[in-house]
């Protein structure tokens, strides 16, 4: 099954609330979200050998890696709002003249 068959009612909700890309943005930052909380659910469970009080190093990276992924798309997400409001800014503008 597919991401856009098991997240179909998800997907629907933001893409009408946010527009196509920035809704299907919005259901990947939940799943990474999701999978974050998941991983270092786990990572209590597997801590480093050298510090008890980390998680593995391994855990480590694909925590870092999904971090970054997520602040990637959140700065996606938050260029398009902008670029969508500089778009009715202008049209607004331009409707005035």
């Amino acid at each position: 099954m597919s991401v856009f068959d098991e997240n179909r009612a998800e997907l629907e909700r933001h893409e009408f609330m946010m527009g196509l890309e920035r809704g299907r943005l919005a259901v990947a930052l939940d799943l990474l979200t999701d999978s974050l909380i998941m991983v270092g659910q786990h990572g209590v469970y597997c801590a480093s050998s050298r510090n008890p009080n980390q998680p593995a190093l391994d855990l480590q990276a694909v925590l870092s890696g999904m971090e970054g992924a997520k602040a990637l798309i959140q700065s996606v997400m938050e260029e398009l709002r902008v670029k969508r409001e500089a778009g009715r800014q202008e049209g607004a503008d331009g409707g005035a003249k």
